[in-house]
């Protein structure tokens, strides 16, 4: 079968195809892309089909009906585009424009090689204030929802005012039209459909290492105190053997001090965490927003919900309210292949408990007894307040197979 040429094609249409392009689309009987690239070719004189969400019975068109193809995409087609889908489905060549990457920080004059790059493209916004935090550089792909505007208000719910943006429009095409803006000039601003925005890094903004202090969460009034100690809680997300992709389950979260922590380590990953207590879900979310965190908080008592949340490679339970058979049930059953569920217990029945159910479904168990004294000052002493002892149980599930 001869193989379908994929090219890119960029803002100003047909005008800076070389020559050689021109005579594929001319002599090809088939034409396929969007609405946008089909238009620049109203001449065409073979059979057009327009991309819309039809990917899979594009293909199967492709294959089964052959003819000799060209496939249009914008810029670079190999760069979150259809070229990676369609590479591995038909036989292609691919034939890549300029990106709307590369001309975006070439009218800036910035390099873009140490750039983050974030596709926000048909995709959810949620989990970008913990994937872009700290970064220097940012490029943005946008969509009709995820527009500058959109992306504006998100980044200064979020405190990051430390970033300008540029937004490129129409890049390459006639109607270009570039500038730099605040975020909250961004906000209010229109913009042209096709456009890209650009991140810079340009004053610093704040920093938090791992093993956050307590005292910096927001915490319940007058109970203060219903938070996972830092030194218990550095433990507990080690024991969780978290990486850059986990995806994350925090049940019984209150403050939300494990999942915040969580989310700064699985920036790439997702967390998702329930509460029952309506006032603590409002702290946390507070919480979220001072730390520059964006996860999925569901007011509820599990295990109710938790069908909600996509199977996770890591469990911390920190509340149950009574539940903790039913919850372990759960999780133990939706808990990925190679995952870790870690329970803190501060009573010997409930540590029996856990132990006994997660042993039921063949899950092996540690228990780490954990119990810390922090130095507290007394005239021009020092003296030892001890913690609470804490039970940090941690399961998994061997590889029978």
């Amino acid at each position: 079968m001869e193989r379908m040429k994929l090219i890119g094609i960029g803002a100003d249409g047909a005008a800076s195809l070389p020559t050689l392009y021109k005579q594929w689309i001319d002599e090809s009987e088939r034409l396929v892309g969007g609405e946008r690239q089909l238009s620049f070719f109203p001449h065409y004189k073979g059979e057009k089909i327009v991309i819309r969400n039809n990917l899979s019975s594009l293909v199967a068109t492709l294959m089964n009906e052959r003819k000799k193809t060209v496939i249009l995409a914008s810029g670079d087609p190999m760069f979150y585009g259809i070229g990676s889908y369609l590479a591995k489905k038909v036989p292609i060549e691919v034939y890549p424009s300029v990106s709307s990457l590369q001309w975006a920080f070439a009218k800036m004059g910035e390099s873009w090689h140490d750039a983050y790059i974030v596709s926000l493209h048909g995709r959810t916004m949620k989990g970008l204030a913990q994937r872009i935090d700290g970064k220097e550089k940012v490029a943005v792909l946008t969509d009709d929802t995820n527009d500058p505007r959109a992306i504006a208000s998100y980044l200064l719910s979020y405190g990051m005012t430390e970033y300008e943006a540029f937004v490129g429009e129409n890049l390459g095409g006639e109607n270009e039209h570039c500038r730099f803006l605040t975020l909250e000039e961004m906000k209010d601003a229109s913009f042209a459909p096709l456009n890209i925005v650009i991140l810079r890094r340009v004053n610093k903004g704040p920093n938090w290492a791992f093993g956050i202090d307590d005292d910096e969460f927001l915490q319940r009034k007058p109970e203060k105190g219903l938070i996972t100690k830092k030194e218990v809680r550095v433990l507990s997300l080690q024991a969780l053997h978290l990486h850059e992709k986990s995806v994350v389950w925090d049940i019984g979260t209150c403050t939300g001090s494990v999942a915040i922590e969580a989310a700064k380590i699985a920036r790439e990953g997702a967390v998702f965490a329930i509460e029952k207590n309506a006032y603590d879900i409002e702290i946390c979310q507070k919480n979220m927003k001072k730390f520059r965190v964006d996860f999925t908080l569901i007011h509820g008592r599990a295990p109710e919900h938790l069908e909600q949340f996509p199977d996770p490679d890591a469990i911390f339970i920190g509340g149950t309210s009574g539940s903790l058979r039913d919850i372990i049930a759960v999780c133990c059953m939706r808990l990925k292949k190679g995952g870790r569920i870690v329970i803190n217990a501060v009573t010997v029945e409930t540590l029996y408990e856990a132990i006994d159910a997660l042993r039921s479904y063949g899950y092996t168990v540690d228990i780490l007894l954990a119990q810390f004294s922090r130095s507290k000052p007394i005239l021009q002493l020092t003296r030892f307040d001890a913690l609470n002892p804490i039970y940090i149980i941690s399961a998994w599930k061997r590889d029978t197979e």
